[in-house]
């Protein structure tokens, strides 16, 4: 592994960023943390509540400013799916990590996201999964350092990252 310190999972809601994070760090014996819950814990208010009273900039200011406050290394990082919205809390996770993108197709993840409206997922009025898709899936293929296709199984997904981290 390179001299960055932490590993960074990036992609869609849905993706399995914070399912394959806890198992690669398992694997790694590194530590491991999720940004939804850290942006929970330190607001003290659940994802969607946030967006139902405060809206999606205010949100998106909340999630900065949470992984700007992060002060981890040897860690694996979740995120949420809208950090790449955030292109200063993207820097600062580039500064000490590698950013993995986990690349699930429209197909599946219309498959694992049936409740998009209660889930806190961080999306505009009048967007829908696909809108979603469009302007994400850009952003995470410029900033990733690795992209690994999560169409496979579980364990397949988690050697993939192994594996890709390790080049």
């Amino acid at each position: 592994m390179n001299k960055k310190t932490n590993i960074v999972l990036i992609g869609m809601p849905g993706s399995g960023k914070s399912t394959v994070g806890v198992l690669v760090a398992k694997a790694l014996g590194m530590s491991f943390v999720d940004t939804d819950l850290e942006l929970m814990r330190r607001t003290d208010r659940k994802l969607q509540e946030m967006l139902d009273e405060d809206g999606l900039e205010s949100f998106l200011d909340e999630e900065e400013t949470t992984i700007l406050a992060l002060d981890v290394s040897h860690t694996v990082i979740a995120t949420g799916g809208s950090v790449v919205l955030e292109p200063e809390a993207v820097k600062c996770l580039q500064e000490n990590g590698i950013l993995v993108f986990l690349d699930v197709s429209m197909e599946e993840l219309k498959k694992r996201i049936t409740n998009i409206k209660s889930r806190g997922i961080a999306f505009a009025k009048g967007q829908d999964l696909m809108d979603i898709y469009e302007e994400r899936v850009p952003l995470y293929r410029k900033y990733a350092d690795v992209v690994v296709d999560k169409e496979g199984d579980l364990e397949n997904t988690v050697e993939s990252v192994l594996r890709e981290i390790h080049r």
